[in-house]
């Protein structure tokens, strides 16, 4: 099937070592029972990790404006980015949560996985080392925990790495784990001595007096943070479904923002905590970044491309990894200013 070719090609963007071809076959076997999604009320929506970060469709959820709009999502936690991506393409879910290197992967593969929104141009990501790592050199024959190859933590783990001279699969072993979730607790087991986290993680990370290396925030480049990620072949077929998951994503996105203690009842309930200083840490870290309008930067995705496809020229153009007509349609029809009066 074109289908499996396309992730076979997916996985050769990241790596063409023997570690990734268990994880390829499973990735074949997703795409084995592809099938054409018919437009419906009932949808899965999946997801990557139990994080602040992935909160809004929680929020949507919880205050009742996906069932607004005539939509039963099921919420469902996949681990690892280029999973969550190869399960969309394989029809266990029209819409998705991912990162956007894993979107874009997948696109540049010959598949139509595109992103349509975004929730923020920050990214919520920190490399955290192990209380024994006290500089950068150390790392040097140790192990990263990355989501899965091709993930974002993938990208920015190897991007820090080099960074500070080591080579990512030489210098330091790069292990997924499966999600970030996984990934702080193969850290906190000492099975690897760094990992990017974002809140919570992150902030158990410090109490357990892990280091953190690098604020991927304060490095100044845009991100695509949280991205909604579908296909085109979905919103042409399905557009106003489409339209209606963004109308209620937008209205999530500014009740996280505009209704604090309600988004941490919805997040504590979701990752399981009622612990307040972490539950007001992820908020704190989260809601004031969040857009008004969730158009993705174009400035984030050509830094992605710019670093996915080193070395390749001509250079894929951003317009063909998203697509922003649904924003634009949203924006434009007053929808987005009616829900912020």
């Amino acid at each position: 099937m074109k289908i499996t070719k396309t992730l076979r090609k997916i996985a050769a963007v990241f790596s063409n070592s023997h570690k990734c071809l268990r994880f390829i076959v499973v990735l074949a076997s997703l795409a084995a029972g592809n099938h054409a999604l018919a437009a419906s009320a009932s949808m899965r929506f999946l997801y990557p990790t139990l994080s602040g970060t992935f909160a809004v469709p929680w929020i949507a959820k919880e205050a009742g404006y996906l069932g607004a709009e005539g939509l039963d999502v099921e919420m469902v936690r996949m681990g690892g980015s280029t999973r969550i991506v190869a399960a969309m393409l394989g029809g266990s879910a029209p819409i998705i949560h991912a990162g956007a290197t894993a979107s874009i992967a997948a696109a540049a593969a010959g598949s139509d996985a595109v992103i349509v929104a975004s929730i923020s141009r920050v990214s919520p990501f920190h490399l955290m080392v192990r209380p024994e790592i006290k500089q950068p050199s150390d790392l040097r024959g140790k192990k990263a925990g990355i989501s899965a190859f091709g993930a974002t933590s993938d990208f920015l783990v190897r991007l820090a790495l080099r960074n500070f001279g080591l080579e990512p699969g030489k210098d330091v072993a790069m292990l997924p784990t499966g999600g970030e979730s996984e990934a702080f607790a193969a850290l906190q087991a000492g099975s690897v001595q760094v990992a990017a986290l974002a809140y919570p993680s992150y902030i158990h990370a410090l109490k357990l007096e892990m280091k953190e290396l690098v604020n991927f925030s304060e490095l100044g480049f845009e991100a695509v943070n949280a991205p909604v990620i579908t296909t085109r072949s979905f919103v042409a077929q399905n557009r106003e479904t489409s339209l209606r998951f963004l109308r209620a994503f937008i209205r999530g996105m500014h009740r996280y923002r505009t209704d604090k203690e309600f988004s941490k009842r919805v997040i504590g309930r979701y990752i399981r905590t009622n612990d307040e200083e972490i539950l007001e840490a992820t908020w704190k870290d989260v809601a004031p970044n969040l857009l008004t309008v969730p158009r993705p930067s174009a400035n984030a995705i050509q830094f992605l491309i710019e670093g996915q496809f080193k070395g390749k020229s001509p250079l894929p153009k951003p317009e063909s990894f998203v697509d922003n007509s649904l924003v634009d349609q949203l924006e434009k029809s007053g929808f987005v200013d009616s829900v912020y009066k």
